[in-house]
């Protein structure tokens, strides 16, 4: 059986005034259908990258990107891209904003309202449903944005660095309130993120990546069991998890900058 996300020696090329940047390279990675995959690692290291290739926003250079076994030739409706900035439509209600995708899929008024309903109500925002963007919290737009995500029905979020913008309270919820939604759904995720504590909490694998090009440093086993809770985040398993990771990254970081 494939993969469900499968990158064959990935390698993208930019160019600019500067002649071409190696942004990827050779990057191989396989995701399977049901994990909950976060990517860390420096500044300039190609996570952004690499996300937009898997949602067919980009093409590679060379090598291969696969969705299912099928080669990746542009966005589809099994992939649910979730980013930084919320982009949800300022003039639509968070009703609205999760029934947009469901209204361009052709779906009835009375099937779209119950299936934005649903899932607002799986991200606790049941209750404003009628509200503008506007009249929302940060983190409630995010929870809006993956609400919306999910009301296609996406085999597959990719999520780059989507608490990015909140302060370290909200983002704390966000991430229980994801993976709660997660433990129900069981989307396959993958996950850009600056935050090491984030990624080991969140995942079930970390991808830790090197910069100036972009690789695959390495790849940890997070064996901690769901569902994820507040005394794991302090206990001593979680602590050395974290912090092998975070030398990694800024070894990783600290070679490339010598």
């Amino acid at each position: 059986m494939s993969a469900m996300i499968s990158l064959r020696n990935v390698t993208k090329r930019y160019n600019s005034r500067r002649g071409s940047v190696l942004s990827l390279d050779r990057v191989s990675l396989d995701i399977e259908q049901g994990e909950f995959v976060t990517i860390v690692g420096p500044s300039g290291c190609g996570k952004s990258t690499m996300l937009n290739i898997m949602a067919g926003l980009i093409t590679p250079t060379s090598g291969d990107a696969l969705v299912n076994g099928r080669p990746v030739d542009g966005p589809g409706p099994e992939r649910g891209m979730i980013f930084q900035q919320y982009a949800l439509f300022p003039w639509l209600t968070a009703q609205q904003n999760v029934e947009f995708g469901l209204r361009i899929q052709g779906m009835s008024s009375r099937k779209r309202k119950e299936t934005a309903r649903h899932y607002l109500d799986l991200v606790g925002l049941a209750k404003f449903a009628d509200a503008l963007p506007k009249e929302l919290s940060g983190g409630m737009k995010q929870r809006c944005a993956i609400a919306r995500a999910y009301a296609v029905n996406p085999e597959i979020l990719l999520m780059d660095e989507p608490f990015g913008a909140l302060d370290a309270m909200t983002r704390v919820h966000m991430q229980d309130d994801l993976l709660a939604t997660w433990q129900q759904e069981r989307r396959t995720c993958a996950f850009i993120t600056h935050d090491v504590e984030e990624a080991v909490y969140l995942a079930t694998r970390v991808v830790i990546m090197s910069p100036h090009p972009g690789r695959i440093a390495r790849i940890v086993d997070v064996p901690l069991e769901y569902p994820r809770t507040e005394e794991m985040r302090l206990s001593p398993e979680f602590a050395e998890l974290r912090t092998a990771i975070w030398r990694d990254v800024h070894h990783s970081a600290d070679a490339a900058a010598g």
